[in-house]
């Protein structure tokens, strides 16, 4: 059945936060200080090879502050652009469920406690993820609205053992049931433009993640930045920019294949100008967005129109 979602064609989750609260919410972007056991020795050293040295975290906060003063002067600089709505405290730099769980539950009780804060959304791997790590996400999710974002990216293991990624799909599928079985939501990231993958095998993940009990999606752009193992691959030749118009095609077509209940979380991503060494063009967003939204109105494609039910 043809949907929109306000001015949308898809689930905007911009959509899904003003429906569940009622107002503006924005992201309080945190860097907890953690690190992660594919950088650390535990599975790997080197990291997923197109992780920067700040763990995914670059618009985060600043690691040597507390989560209150983070939280206090992002929420300032935001005010310059909104004056008013609620907040997300996100967990973003590195792997977010990776410390003792006293410590865990100390950072997110700091977060959760922060004025005008309605929801907690915590970024971490699927091998972090203990029943006591989600017997305590349950308890704030008891408190506030909670989601966990699991960093999938693809499902064609050839390219999962190139990026490093450090887990194996299973392990991945066990960490959905169990989240869900404590009604903890779960929005994936999935990332197209990996090394060696052509449209099918981008549209593939997606397909798969259409009929997994998720609530969620981040679609990323490959972003190739400075100083990380990705670099050297390019510098080799081995890596291959997606065009603009590419991923705008492989974007609404990955729109279309998604149930209506999935809420889209993100289109393309963010990366720091400074580190960026292409694709150039993936700094203007906006076109980028604009783009998607003219095409699936142009040729009248809404999510879900293409998804079929196994």
């Amino acid at each position: 059945m043809k949907k929109t979602w306000g001015d949308k064609r898809y689930h905007s989750l911009n959509y899904f936060l003003r429906e569940k609260f009622g107002e503006k919410v924005f992201k309080i972007s945190l860097d907890a200080g953690f690190s992660c056991p594919n950088r650390d020795g535990t599975i790997s050293r080197g990291g997923c090879i197109y992780c920067s040295e700040r763990g995914s975290g670059d618009f985060a906060g600043n690691r040597n502050f507390s989560i209150d003063r983070q939280f206090e002067d992002i929420k300032e600089m935001m005010k310059s652009k909104w004056k008013n709505g609620k907040y997300i405290a996100y967990f973003q730099a590195y792997t977010n469920t990776y410390a003792p769980i006293e410590v865990l539950r100390g950072k997110y009780e700091e977060a959760v406690n922060q004025d005008g804060v309605v929801a907690l959304a915590i970024a971490t791997r699927p091998d972090c993820l203990s029943d006591e790590v989600i017997d305590l996400i349950n308890e704030f999710n008891n408190k506030v609205y909670t989601w966990v974002e699991l960093g999938l990216q693809t499902i064609k293991e050839k390219t999962a053992n190139i990026i490093n990624r450090g887990y194996e799909l299973a392990e991945f599928e066990s960490a959905v049931k169990r989240l869900r079985k404590s009604n903890i939501d779960i929005v994936v990231h999935s990332i197209f433009g990996l090394p060696g993958e052509d449209k099918e095998d981008m549209l593939n993940t997606i397909r798969y993640l259409s009929d997994m009990d998720i609530q969620g999606i981040k679609i990323h752009l490959l972003h190739l930045l400075k100083d990380t193992p990705l670099a050297r691959l390019h510098e080799k030749g081995k890596l291959k920019f997606l065009d603009k118009n590419e991923y705008i095609d492989l974007v609404v077509e990955a729109i279309t294949l998604l149930p209506q209940d999935i809420v889209i979380h993100r289109l393309t991503g963010d990366a720091p100008r400074n580190l960026l060494i292409g694709p150039m063009w993936s700094l203007k967003k906006w076109e980028i967005l604009n783009a998607i939204d003219n095409k699936l109105k142009d040729e009248d494609l809404y999510q879900g129109m293409s998804y079929h039910k196994k």
